[in-house]
């Protein structure tokens, strides 16, 4: 597989009405057709959380579904990125759904 660029890694947090709204099967889902890895959860504050790498197209990709589109009933009010940086290879196999 070759990959377009530079492999990226960036944290999420996701904020709005994004937990009981099915929003980590549609980013698990997401994910997989876009072709990046990582993991997403819920957290105890009612947001989502997690991290993506793969290419840097396809992160950047990622990232926009994060921010503007999310799941059918969800309702994304911001998106926070943090920890962006350049990876030589990725630290993950799949996407998945941590508990």
């Amino acid at each position: 597989m070759s990959t377009a660029g530079p492999l990226k890694s960036v944290d999420y947090e996701v904020f709005g009405r994004v937990q009981g709204v099915c929003f980590r099967m549609y980013t698990e889902d997401e994910a997989r057709k876009i072709g990046v890895v990582g993991w997403v959860k819920n957290t105890s504050k009612g947001t989502v959380t997690g991290q993506v790498q793969g290419p840097e197209d396809k992160v950047n990709s990622m990232k926009s579904w994060l921010s503007k589109i999310g799941s059918p009933s969800s309702r994304i009010d911001r998106t926070n990125f943090s920890n962006e940086k350049t990876i030589s290879k990725l630290e993950y196999s799949n996407f998945s759904i941590r508990y």
